[in-house]
């Protein structure tokens, strides 16, 4: 069954240390889509990058190669992919021979495409080269504002706010404040996020009261995005809106949601510039 408590997460583990695809391990969006309103076609657009530091197989003549890897998983995939399995998973290749990286690329990406259930797009790095250069969320942050807060869960999309009497505006706000708990372990998630958006204005002080309410609230990374676009959406009206979190690393993974009502274009594509918590 594809529900996170029959996952890898939270078990004891034997890595595998040979290429084994079925260690992925898929989780339909569609439950946790409909519990909070999301139905087809889907109110947003977007993707999930995942970014991985722990990747090697061996050469045709057994020497250890290793590499870094950024995926995209797009938001219309019917599964995300437990971040455990993908562990496992990429673990796997540890003693594999493979002739080059190109047919690494390859295995990745076909292998990622059928648990998604869509197309997902692989991209391998040298080790000794920065994916992309270090740049934290652009924005205005909220985290300096003397608010006294003392909710931290469940999520309270009440905090939500806007000053309807005022006229629309564009601006990008940002908070490093945002942790949840893996819905199965419940180790702790955290990360920054960004809201763009194009309407009235959003009350500050009721955003950061809001985020912060995910602080023991359980639920994956691409969930809680989602979740957090939902809101302000239903709460907010913007004209235009986009949610973009950078979550820091467990296992040589990191996850980074990006969900907005504008579809993709040159403007419009979350970049992959790593924060400097991750």
């Amino acid at each position: 069954m594809s529900t996170p408590d029959h996952s890898p997460l939270g078990k004891s583990t034997a890595y595998a240390d040979r290429y084994d695809p079925k260690l992925l391990f898929p989780i339909p969006r569609a439950a946790k889509r409909a519990e909070i309103g999301v139905g087809m076609p889907l109110p947003f657009h977007g993707t999930d990058i995942w970014n991985a530091y722990e990747l090697s197989w061996l050469d045709l003549h057994g020497k250890p190669q290793v590499a870094l890897a950024e995926f995209r998983v797009p938001a219309t995939t019917p599964n995300i992919i437990e971040s455990k399995s993908f562990k496992l998973y990429l673990n796997s290749f540890a003693q594999e021979p493979l002739a080059n990286p190109t047919a690494l690329r390859a295995l990745l990406q076909r292998d990622l495409t059928a648990a998604a259930g869509d197309v997902v797009e692989a991209t391998l790095h040298p080790a000794r080269t920065a994916m992309h250069p270090f740049a934290d969320l652009e924005g205005e942050s909220i985290d300096t504002l003397p608010v006294a807060i003392d909710d931290y869960g469940p999520p309270k999309a009440d905090y939500l706010r806007v000053d309807t009497s005022a006229v629309a505006i564009e601006e990008t706000l940002v908070s490093d404040l945002l942790r949840s708990n893996c819905p199965v372990t419940g180790q702790p998630d955290w990360g920054s996020v960004q809201i763009r958006y194009r309407g009235a204005p959003i009350d500050r002080a009721g955003l950061l009261r809001y985020l912060v309410s995910f602080r023991t609230h359980s639920e994956f990374h691409e969930q809680c995005v989602e979740r957090i676009f939902m809101d302000v959406t239903a709460r907010c009206a913007p004209e235009r809106l986009s949610v973009y979190a950078r979550y820091t690393r467990r296992g040589g993974l990191d996850i980074n949601p990006f969900r907005s009502s504008a579809p993709a274009a040159p403007d419009n594509i979350p970049d992959n510039r790593r924060g400097a918590r991750q």
